[in-house]
C-alpha cells in the first residue's frame, strides 16, 4: 500500500512489538525517523530507508509520532520529559500510542498533549511480533474521528485491519478487556492440556484437534509449537507484562461494578509466576507451573506443528 502526498512519520520505542511494526512501514516507501533508548535496536532499520535521530526532540519535526513504550510513566517521560519529545518549540501534528497503559494516564496524556495543540490518538493493537510479520496485526483506536481518518492509511499498513471504536481513551478499555481475555484463555489452555495429557492424549494431538474444532483461534494456533515442544525461550510477552494487564483489567472491572471471577483467579496465578522468578521468558511458560501442580513433569515432545501464520 502507498499514500500520495507522503506525511512525515516518526517512531519511539522499538521493542519487539515497535521493531516489527517499523518494519511494516519502511516495507510501504514510509519517510520513517526513529529513535530508541538503546541505539543499537534502530540501527538495523537504517538499511530498511530509517532515518536514525539522536534524540526525541528531532522526531517532533515530524507530521504523526508513534509511541510504543512499556507503562503510563515511560509514555509521559518520552513525551514530556527532560529532553522528551515536546521539550522544544518544535510540534508534531499528532502522537498515535500503541503501548498498553491505563485509561486514567492515557485521559491525563491527551489533556496535556490538547494543551499544546497536539492530536491523540490511542491505538492499541492485538498480536506479537510474528503476527506482526505475517501481516495479521489488528489495530484499534479511538480519538478524534478526524484525526484518526488522516491516520488510517497508516495504521492500514500495519497488519490486517484497523478500526476507530470512538472518541476518548476507549480503545484503552478495549485493550485492558482484550488483554484480560488473553490471561484467561492461557490460563485455561494450559489446565485442559495438562488435563488431557495426564489422562494420556499427546500435547501435539490434544493442541491440534482443539484448533481444528470451534473452539480453535489464531491465538492457540500460534501458542501451539510452544506449548508443545516448551520453546518458552522464544518470548513473545512476558508475565510481568502480562500481570500488569491482568492488574489494568482488575482496575477497570472495579470502576465500572463488573464482576470477573476467572479474571481474578487467573491474575493470581499470574502473580505467582513472577513472584516464581519468571522474567525474560515467555508468559506460556505457565504450562510447566500447572503440570507441577498436577504432578505431572513435561518433556519437549519435538514435533513439528503449524502456528497457522505460516
Amino acid at each position: 500500500m502507498s499514500t500520495n502526498n507522503k506525511l512525515k512519520l516518526g517512531w519511539i520505542g522499538l521493542g519487539r512489538m515497535g521493531e516489527a511494526m517499523t518494519r511494516r512501514l519502511l516495507q510501504n516507501d514510509c519517510d520513517l525517523s526513529v529513535w530508541n533508548r538503546t541505539r543499537s535496536k534502530a540501527e538495523p532499520l537504517v538499511g530498511l530507508g530509517a532515518k536514525l535521530v539522536d534524540g526525541k526532540p528531532d522526531v517532533a519535526r515530524c507530521d504523526i509520532v508513534f509511541t510504543m513504550v512499556s507503562t503510563t510513566d515511560d509514555l509521559k517521560e518520552v513525551l514530556f520529559g527532560a529532553g522528551g519529545l515536546l521539550s522544544t518549540a518544535a510540534r508534531p501534528k499528532m502522537v498515535i500510542d500503541s503501548s498498553s497503559i491505563s485509561q486514567e494516564g492515557s485521559a491525563e496524556v491527551r489533556a496535556e498533549l490538547e494543551k499544546r495543540g497536539v492530536d491523540y490518538l490511542c491505538a492499541p493493537v492485538s498480536g506479537n511480533a510474528k503476527v506482526v510479520k505475517a501481516g495479521k496485526l489488528l489495530v484499534v483506536a479511538s480519538g478524534p474521528k478526524a484525526a484518526y481518518q488522516a491516520a488510517q492509511p497508516y495504521l492500514a499498513m500495519l497488519g490486517r485491519s484497523e478500526m476507530w471504536v470512538g472518541e476518548g481513551e476507549l480503545a484503552r478499555i478495549w485493550k485492558i478487556a482484550h488483554n484480560t481475555m488473553f490471561g484467561v484463555i492461557i490460563q485455561n489452555l494450559c489446565e485442559i492440556t495438562v488435563l488431557a495429557e495426564k489422562a494420556g492424549i499427546p500435547r501435539h494431538v490434544f493442541l491440534e484437534s482443539i484448533n481444528n474444532s470451534v473452539l480453535g483461534s489464531m491465538y492457540t494456533k500460534y501458542k501451539t509449537p510452544t506449548l508443545v515442544n516448551l520453546g518458552f525461550d522464544h518470548v513473545t510477552f512476558t508475565p510481568k507484562l502480562l500481570l500488569k494487564d491482568m492488574d489494568l483489567g482488575m482496575g477497570a472491572a472495579k470502576t465500572y461494578g463488573v464482576p470477573m471471577p476467572a479474571a481474578a483467579a487467573t491474575r493470581e496465578s499470574i502473580a505467582g509466576l513472577v513472584g516464581r522468578g519468571y522474567d525474560d521468558i515467555d508468559f506460556s511458560v505457565l504450562l510447566l507451573e500447572t503440570a507441577k501442580s498436577a504432578g505431572l513433569t513435561l518433556t519437549p515432545e519435538n514435533v513439528e506443528v503449524s502456528d497457522g501464520l505460516s
